[in-house]
């Protein structure tokens, strides 16, 4: 099982990396010199699948669980691909860019970025591709409990995320003005079925990758090599929920429907419904306390939307009023005697 290629190391890491950065930094010429918006999110996803294909090809002879988790962070890259590129070509921009497609270094950053996400969630599959994995042998073959526990998880998870994106563009689509609550199948166990979906696919092709270490078939760096790349998932994980994911959806979503009078009171009570990502029964969530929400199920404060700390208009109107009060206060009225030290 020696009889990988080797380039420039035995972890597949810098060949992985120079080609993230090329491919990365083809499309963002491209999209910062002609301001196009649409080949983004598509050279983000085909970029896993460009690394998997490269991995796999380079092992030479691959076995079936690496054929598998190929395969299957493949699929999940292609379809994300895709489908985000079908989404903005149908909606004509990316907002995300309106205040960095000018501005060459701000631009380069996102770039910059995404090249490190798609390097860093594909470590798994890399490093199970990788020669200094594929010259410990025999291996256990695929089809161990956790292999089939990997592939469910992914199935699972690739129908949630898959099924949820697309019946929110759906309902998007039908709903120009923004007032209705997307309410229906996965979304009204989840305010983010998708994310979820996509951090389960993660994990699952983790729990395979690793699977020859967890076997005990894999010794030494690789051990350790496989197991660290745990990384991945929860990388993409911090990802979603700290930074480009829920911060960017949740308090400002909320904070749009209060100020612009978007069926605020039913979405309120969506909210309190509703499990911020783990899909949870409504019935159910809707009477737990809050100290189980902002807990087990991950509804940390910094998404909680509070219109008198949060809303410009809750804000405005209590300057307002505060004024109002200070100049009543204030002004002494006809006949009123001055007040010592007046």
């Amino acid at each position: 099982m020696a009889d990988s290629v080797y380039v420039l190391d035995e972890y597949y890491l810098a060949i992985t990396l120079l080609v993230t950065i090329a491919y990365q930094l083809f499309f963002f010429s491209i999209a910062f010199s002609f301001k196009f918006d649409k080949l983004t999110d598509f050279a983000g996803g085909t970029n896993f699948v460009i690394l998997a294909i490269l991995t796999l090809a380079l092992s030479r002879t691959p076995d079936a669980r690496q054929i598998v988790a190929s395969v299957f962070i493949m699929a999940w890259g292609l379809r994300l691909s895709l489908f985000l590129a079908y989404r903005v070509l149908r909606t004509g921009k990316d907002d995300r860019f309106d205040d960095k497609r000018d501005h060459f270094f701000p631009f380069l950053g996102f770039w910059v970025f995404q090249m490190l996400w798609v390097w860093a969630v594909s470590l798994p599959v890399t490093i199970l591709n990788a020669p200094a994995v594929r010259r410990y042998g025999p291996q256990a073959p695929f089809g161990t409990g956790r292999d089939v526990a990997g592939v469910v998880l992914f199935a699972l998870g690739f129908v949630m995320e898959s099924v949820s994106d697309w019946q929110k563009f759906v309902f998007r689509q039908r709903d120009a003005d923004r007032r209705e609550i997307c309410d229906a199948w996965f979304w009204s166990w989840s305010r983010h079925p998708n994310y979820f979906g996509e951090i389960v696919i993660q994990f699952a092709i983790y729990m395979i990758c690793v699977s020859p270490a967890a076997d005990g078939a894999v010794g030494g760096q690789a051990f350790k090599a496989l197991y660290a790349t745990i990384v991945g998932p929860f990388f993409l994980t911090i990802l979603l929920m700290f930074v480009s994911g829920l911060p960017l959806s949740e308090r400002p979503g909320a904070k749009k429907r209060y100020e612009n009078d978007l069926n605020w009171d039913a979405y309120q009570r969506y909210l309190n419904r509703t499990s911020i990502l783990i899909p949870f029964p409504p019935q159910i969530y809707e009477h737990l306390p809050t100290i189980i929400k902002r807990t087990v199920f991950l509804e940390f404060p910094i998404y909680v939307f509070d219109p008198a700390k949060h809303s410009d208009t809750a804000k405005n109107q209590h300057s307002v009023e505060e004024g109002r009060n200070t100049s009543a206060s204030g002004v002494r009225r006809s006949g009123e005697p001055l007040r010592n030290g007046a």
